[in-house]
């Protein structure tokens, strides 16, 4: 499920940052895959109409 991907590269990414530090280029690319998975969602969610996501 996208959720669960999207929370795991989130964790992924804190964890690059905390190792690695906030402008590596490990955690940017982790930040920009997690910006595709969100981009996704947002897709999703507004190709099926308004949706209330609680």
């Amino acid at each position: 499920m996208k959720y669960q991907e999207i929370e795991w590269k989130r964790r992924q990414m804190f964890l690059l940052a905390e190792k690695y530090g906030m402008t590596s280029e490990r955690t940017i690319r982790c930040s920009q895959e997690l910006d595709l998975l969100l981009n996704d969602i947002q897709h999703r969610l507004s190709a099926n109409g308004p949706t209330s996501i609680r």
